[in-house]
């Protein structure tokens, strides 16, 4: 330990390194429930590349293990610590060095919050896409490491689709830039996508170029109420089978949509078992939410109500953004899935999480990316009730078996980390992992980078 820091101190200014336990424990850990983690050596708040460097070359001689984090609330334990591990924490590497309008690219460093991003390419004409429901508080490295979607993915696709190039630092110290400036480039092996979802066990990313859009008119969004969660999978088939691009299509169920009323007073109706948010940012959204609504209908909506202006469709939003802490706030603990089904049985496994909630006696609230089959299964328990966690732990290796089932994903946006190590054994099978484990050793021959998680 000495000799760490020793060695730490060479090439850090002193308020980059924390040493004191009651705080280093503060950065043990993310955001996920029934994820083991351990006992940091030190944290480090790095500023500059250099200092990065510093620390990995300092992390290989002496083979200590460090772990990269962002925000912490990454919900799969990928930003756990191990114990005697380096805590690197790049939050405080949070410049945007660069908005391009003409290029449409943004330059940025790891820590920069997605929420302040979105607004300063805003004031361009721009817009970067992706929204994780943590947008107010993740950060971009954070949405790299695990190839975050969000709210309007459906229509404008996840964090991987607006990589275009990374500075990482390497295991042993080196810098590695990847991807191009470029709207087009195919010069070798895709690296760039490579690093993205992986969660921090190849390199550290230390730079982003990143792809933005024309900032899109001002989305409208249109609330229906079904009788059943069968009825609205049914219209989110219709609408996608249909042709139709909505800018957002998301699915509460009656738990959750119960559960933000009981939060925060919505008024959302709490007799509808299911609630699907459909919106559009066409030049003509209205027109777009009139036929989607004679979609649902058929389907077999029982209320269908447009909102009339931005503000409406706003507080819409914001009860949908509201299901994780709404759903969080139901029992002592939860444990938040991400299964992503085709579209075509998104039906099946919404019916297949309810059975799974009966069967083992536990509130289980679903919102989900409609439009993309992904599904967020929350698992609410009482995390002193030794029997209620153990059926928790059960219902959620039940709801990932389902998906898989289904010719689904383990996870969609969310990552492997500690919590889905088993499982993704299980999706991609020996020769997958076994591929994946020379990658790894490729870029960390000595296992140093976030060791213990993904397999």
């Amino acid at each position: 330990m000495s000799d760490l820091l020793e060695r730490l101190r060479t090439g850090l200014p002193p308020e980059a390194l924390i040493t004191d336990p009651d705080v280093t424990a503060s950065y043990a850990h993310d955001m996920a429930s029934f994820c083991a983690a351990g006992t940091p050596a030190v944290v480090v708040l790095p500023r500059t590349v250099e200092q990065v460097q510093h620390v990995m070359r300092t992390a290989t001689a002496l083979r200590v293990p460090v772990v990269p984090q962002g925000a912490r609330t990454g919900l799969s334990g990928a930003a756990n610590a191990s114990d005697g591990c380096i805590v690197l924490s790049l939050v405080k590497m949070d410049r945007i060095l660069e908005i391009s309008p003409v290029d449409r690219i943004a330059v940025v460093e790891p820590g920069v919050v997605n929420a302040v991003l979105s607004r300063a390419v805003d004031e361009h004409g721009l817009y970067y896409p992706p929204d994780p429901s943590s947008w107010e508080t993740c950060t971009i490295g954070g949405n790299i490491g695990t190839a975050s979607g969000g709210l309007c993915c459906v229509k404008y696709g996840v964090t991987a689709e607006y990589v275009l190039g990374l500075d990482v630092v390497l295991a042993d110290g080196r810098l590695l830039t990847t991807g191009r400036r470029t709207a087009k480039g195919v010069a070798g092996y895709d690296l760039t996508r490579l690093l993205v979802g992986s969660e921090g066990s190849l390199g550290i990313v230390v730079k982003a170029v990143l792809a933005l859009k024309p900032r899109p008119p001002q989305q409208l969004v249109l609330a229906a109420e079904f009788p059943s969660a069968a009825t609205a999978c049914d219209a989110v088939c219709r609408i996608m089978e249909r042709g139709h691009t909505p800018s957002l299509l998301e699915l509460m169920d009656r738990t959750t949509v119960r559960a933000v009323n009981r939060l925060a007073s919505m008024g959302l109706p709490e007799t509808t078992e299911a609630l699907l948010l459909c919106a559009f940012d066409t030049p003509d959204p209205a027109a777009d939410l009139a036929a989607v609504g004679t979609l649902c209908t058929a389907a077999g909506a029982t209320e269908v109500v447009p909102a009339d202006n931005p503000a409406e469709s706003e507080l819409l939003l914001q009860a949908r953004r509201m299901s994780l802490p709404a759903l969080e706030a139901v029992k002592s603990a939860t444990m938040i899935d991400d299964v992503c089904v085709p579209r075509s049985r998104l039906g099946e496994m919404l019916a297949g999480t309810a059975a799974i909630a009966e069967e083992h006696g536990l509130t289980i609230g679903v919102c989900s990316h409609a439009g993309d089959g992904n599904t967020h299964p929350v698992v609410c328990f009482d995390h002193t009730d030794p029997d209620e966690s153990r059926r928790a732990r059960e219902s959620f290796d039940a709801i990932m078996a389902l998906g898989l089932e289904l010719g689904g994903t383990i996870t969609g946006e969310h990552g492997v980390g500690v919590l889905k190590k088993e499982w993704l054994a299980r999706e991609l099978g020996e020769t997958g992992i076994a591929l994946q484990r020379g990658i790894k050793a490729a870029f960390d021959p000595l296992g140093l980078l976030n060791p213990g998680k993904l397999f």
